[in-house]
């Protein structure tokens, strides 16, 4: 089981969204070659493919609001699996958008986390 696997995770989705939020470039260091990446049921491999994804994105300003934010370990590997659900604020709009985004974090053998799988959905 992943030691902490609670906080790995809040920690994990502060430093993501605060990134993302600030400048999405930034996050190609949270991806390898072998992540994956669903977003609105378009999935994309690597970490270059993700980070041009993500940056090709139809907003300039964003912000994530957390809702909530649940967390299990993986299958007995350092793994983390994390729920997370919010709100989303883009550019000007005044009306939130709502999102749930689930991330499996892999441990590398010296126990620095990187993401394996992200699946990100809007709520309508």
């Amino acid at each position: 089981m992943a030691a902490n696997f609670e906080e790995v995770a809040k920690q994990f989705v502060q430093f993501y969204y605060e990134t993302f939020d600030s400048d999405r470039t930034q996050l190609g260091n949270l991806y390898r070659e072998q992540s994956m990446l669903t977003f609105e049921s378009s999935s994309v491999l690597g970490a270059g493919n993700i980070v041009e994804k993500l940056v090709s994105l139809p907003f300039q300003k964003v912000k994530h609001e957390i809702a909530t934010l649940d967390a299990q370990p993986g299958m007995g590997d350092g793994s983390v699996i994390i729920l997370v659900t919010g709100a989303l604020k883009v550019d000007e709009e005044e009306r939130p958008m709502n999102y749930t985004q689930t991330f499996q974090l892999a441990a590398t053998p010296d126990k620095q986390y990187f993401v394996y799988n992200d699946i990100f959905k809007l709520i309508y």
